[in-house]
């Protein structure tokens, strides 16, 4: 069954398509999923399906560079950034835009990342919190700093979107790139290339390549970001404590930088759970949808 409801919503800077499943009630607080690179809401329909038999209102945005969503302006001087204060705010806006005053968040990869952002910074909005890999927020002033070599080869893809060559081969090559990361992220899930087919389609967005290249350079300080979030990104440098109710998804077999967020117990000031996903990659959503929404279940 899934997502039932198809719309989309005008923002500052975005016209947002999402997905929207159960019935919106005064009484209940929505819960709003978040999909990562490379992949989209399609990663939510088993949770979606959990969530509104359990009476939730379950709205599942494609994030910038993804399906439906598109920039508002489309002229060549708007950037087209992927940095992670562009997918906090873009979450905020989200809400705003359909008057949610509150919500709880959940997410993995960017959309973990955005989810992570919005408890952070906004944590009057935030009604519950959940996070595969933990504290997914970046400290880019720490990013030049190497990580054990058994992590880093897990980042080729990252310093490949780094060079010219990388940014064609993504232009070029999306979905053979896109599927083999799917498949080397979740070693042990069969179903991987099956899944992928159904979200592959939201991959040829025309600004994907443009976000997603960016992404990968602002992350390590290798090109600047969009003036209009850096007073955001001033913040997030201060690496703020998450205050809100937290349940970390920790996923054992994640094929890219391994089992995370266990470690991160130190910069949630609040309530928060960490629960170990054994034999899980790091599509968690798709991979492990009853953990996921039982998480999700918990906090609302």
């Amino acid at each position: 069954m899934a997502f039932l409801q198809q719309a989309s919503i005008s923002t500052p800077v975005l016209e947002i398509g999402y997905e929207a499943a159960g019935e919106r009630r005064p009484d209940s607080v929505p819960v709003i999923l978040l999909h990562g690179f490379p992949y989209d809401v399609r990663a939510y329909d088993e949770v979606a399906d959990v969530l509104a038999a359990s009476g939730r209102y379950v709205l599942a945005p494609y994030l910038r560079g993804y399906g439906p969503t598109r920039f508002r302006d489309e002229g060549e001087a708007v950037i087209r950034s992927g940095q992670q204060a562009a997918l906090g705010q873009d979450l905020l806006d989200f809400m705003d835009a359909l008057g949610i005053e509150r919500a709880v968040v959940a997410g993995y990869d960017w959309g973990g990342r955005a989810a992570c952002i919005a408890a952070a910074l906004w944590p009057e909005r935030i009604a519950g919190l959940v996070t595969c890999g933990g504290y997914n927020i970046q400290d880019i002033a720490s990013s030049g700093e190497p990580a054990s070599p058994e992590f880093e080869y897990t980042y080729w893809y990252q310093y490949y979107f780094q060079s010219e060559r990388g940014r064609r081969g993504l232009e070029r090559n999306r979905e053979e790139l896109c599927n083999l990361l799917w498949r080397l992220w979740s070693p042990t899930w069969s179903a991987a290339d099956a899944e992928f087919r159904a979200s592959a389609p939201s991959l040829h967005n025309p600004d994907f390549v443009d976000v997603v290249i960016h992404s990968y350079r602002h992350r390590y300080a290798l090109v600047d970001g969009d003036p209009r979030y850096q007073a955001l990104e001033d913040a997030l440098a201060a690496q703020p404590r998450i205050g809100v109710p937290t349940v970390i998804l920790v996923s054992e077999a994640d094929g890219v930088a391994g089992p995370s967020g266990a470690e991160d117990a130190e910069f949630f000031t609040g309530p928060c759970d960490i629960r170990s996903l054994p034999g899980i990659g790091h599509n968690v959503p798709q991979e492990a949808p009853a953990a996921f929404a039982e998480a999700v279940l918990s906090l609302s």
